[in-house]
């Protein structure tokens, strides 16, 4: 039985400050398989470098998408340049942590119906979307020009990567999976991901172990709560 995507991680100097973003923002509710938390631990924050991992939020309509830019801003956000076009609909924001998000213009077809938190888009290969697929038990919602991307069978949030290029890997990562098993214990659960193409890296906190997916991308199994 595959793993469950509990929350991904995210390193800031302020987690607190990230944490109380985000809940405000996204009404933040226990998560799911077809709703991702978001963690936030002590530790780097964004945009020192290269960030992996950005969220995609979704908007019902050009009023809607300026209030969520406007809200965003109000909690502590900041307008952030990536070299976007005028022409461009999506707005590109950083949140109080330095990561970065796009709320997505209305009318999006490949967003509808995942809800306010549409995506985390991922750098990453083909062989990867393929590895987490299998690891969570993700159908494949894309898979064309290298490019991939997986959602729960129950909907909701979606996860993809974007294929080449590939910008290289720091590690440890600022922004990491956290999986639990759902039926298989910790270690079984390892194993079965380690045959599907992670790598091991050692133990981590409160007793998970650390992982690194086949680009490299480092993710913790956490045993399962009795």
């Amino acid at each position: 039985m595959p793993s469950l995507l509990t929350a991904v991680t995210y390193e800031a100097q302020e987690p607190e400050r990230a944490a109380r973003f985000w809940t405000a923002l996204l009404d933040l509710r226990p998560a799911d398989d077809a709703q991702v938390a978001l963690r936030f631990v002590p530790g780097r924050a964004g945009a020192l470098g290269h960030n992996r991992i950005h969220l995609h939020l979704t908007s019902s309509d050009l009023d809607d998408q300026q209030r969520t830019v406007a809200r965003a801003i109000e909690l502590g956000a900041h307008h952030l340049d990536v070299g976007q076009r005028p022409e461009e609909g999506h707005v590109v924001l950083a949140d109080p942590a330095g990561y970065e998000f796009d709320v997505i213009e209305p009318g999006n077809s490949y967003l509808a119906g995942t809800g306010f938190l549409g995506e985390y888009a991922c750098d990453g290969t083909r062989e990867v979307g393929l590895f987490w697929s299998e690891a969570l038990g993700w159908p494949l919602v894309w898979d064309q020009d290298e490019e991939t991307a997986i959602q729960s069978p129950r909907g909701g949030t979606k996860v993809a990567w974007g294929g080449p290029p590939v910008a290289p890997n720091e590690r440890p990562n600022r922004q990491r999976f956290e999986l639990v098993p759902v039926e298989a214990d910790q270690l079984a659960e390892v194993d079965r991901l380690i045959a599907l193409g992670a790598t091991r890296l050692g133990p981590g906190d409160d007793g998970a172990v650390n992982l690194a997916d086949p680009d490299g991308n480092e993710f913790s199994v956490r045993a399962a709560t009795p």
